[in-house]
C-alpha cells in the first residue's frame, strides 16, 4: 500500500506506529471539528426525530386521530422509539460523512491534506467510516431521551443488552458506511437530489414508524423494502430495546453484516478512484 497518491511525492510504505499515529490524529481532528461544531451537531441530531415523536406520539394521541388512538397508542410509541433511533443513525452517517466529503472532494480539497498522512488510501477511508460511526454512536444516545420522554403515553423499553452491543455498533458503521458510498459517487451539483430520491423514500420504507413483519397484509412491499438497509437497523434496534414482534434475528444480524461489508468495500473503492483521479 502507499502512504499517499499526491502528485510529486515518492511513495513510501508507513510503518505500523506511523500509520496508527495517523489514524488517531485524523480522529481526533474529527473530534475537534465535532467539539467546535456541537451545537449544530445537536439540532441537525435532534430536531427530525423529535418533531415525528412530538407529531405522531404526541399531538396524535392528544387529538385521538389515525395512530394515536387510545388502543395502539403505547404501543406506537413503544415501536417508534428504536425507528427513530436508526433513522438518526442514517442521518448521522450522511450528514457525517457524504456531505463533508462532497465538499472535500470539491470546491474546498481538503481532501489532499488528508492523503499527505502516512497511511495507505484504504484506511483513510477507513477513517472516514470509524468517525462517522462515532459520531452515529453519539447521536443515537443524545436522540433516545427524547424518543422515551416526549410522547404522550408510556414507552415500554427492555433493553436486551447483548443485542444492544452487538446491533448499535454494526448500526453505526453501516450508517458511516452508506455515508462513504454515497459521498464518493455524488457531484456538489447533485446534493439537492440526495435527500429527495434517496434519503426520504429510504427513510419511510425503512420500517421506522411500523414493525417490518406488519407489512405482510403488502406481501410484494414486504419483499421490495428488504434492499433497504434501514430495515435492519431499525428491526435491529427494536429486537435490543423492546419487546415488540421482529424480523428473524439471525436474518437481522446477517443482513447488518452483509450490508456493513459490502458498502464499506463500495465506499473504499469509490474514495480510491477519486483520490487517484
Amino acid at each position: 500500500m502507499t502512504a499517499t497518491t499526491a502528485p510529486g511525492l515518492v511513495a513510501a510504505r508507513p510503518s505500523r506506529q506511523a500509520a496508527g499515529s495517523a489514524f488517531i490524529a485524523l480522529l481526533s481532528r474529527d473530534a475537534r471539528v465535532l467539539w467546535k461544531t456541537k451545537f449544530a451537531f445537536a439540532l441537525r441530531t435532534i430536531i427530525q426525530p423529535a418533531l415525528t415523536v412530538f407529531v405522531f406520539a404526541y399531538v396524535f394521541p392528544k387529538i385521538g386521530q389515525g395512530v394515536g388512538g387510545a388502543g395502539g397508542s403505547s404501543a406506537f410509541s413503544t415501536l417508534l422509539a428504536p425507528g427513530l433511533i436508526a433513522v438518526a443513525l442514517i442521518f448521522q452517517g450522511i450528514q457525517a460523512v457524504a456531505l463533508p466529503l462532497v465538499q472535500e472532494f470539491g470546491y474546498t480539497r481538503e481532501i489532499e491534506d488528508r492523503v499527505m498522512a502516512p497511511l495507505p488510501v484504504w484506511l483513510i477511508a477507513g477513517e472516514k467510516i470509524a468517525s462517522g460511526a462515532i459520531q452515529a454512536l453519539i447521536a443515537a444516545c443524545v436522540v433516545l431521551p427524547f424518543v422515551y420522554w416526549i410522547p404522550l403515553t408510556p414507552v415500554h423499553l427492555s433493553f436486551h443488552w447483548f443485542e444492544v452491543l452487538t446491533v448499535t455498533p454494526l448500526a453505526c458503521l453501516l450508517g458511516a458506511s452508506l455515508g462513504l458510498t454515497i459521498g464518493t459517487r455524488i457531484e456538489p451539483r447533485q446534493v439537492p437530489l440526495l435527500f429527495s430520491v434517496i434519503v426520504l423514500p429510504m427513510t419511510f420504507l425503512g420500517c421506522a414508524y411500523y414493525p417490518w413483519k406488519s407489512l405482510q397484509a403488502i406481501r410484494w412491499l414486504q419483499v421490495l423494502v428488504l434492499v433497504n438497509p434501514l430495515v435492519y437497523m431499525s428491526e435491529g434496534l427494536r429486537m435490543s430495546m423492546t419487546n415488540v414482534p421482529h424480523m428473524a434475528t439471525w436474518g437481522i444480524y446477517t443482513a447488518l453484516i452483509a450490508f456493513t461489508a459490502l458498502l464499506a468495500g463500495l465506499g473504499i473503492t469509490g474514495f480510491k478512484k477519486r483520490v487517484l483521479s
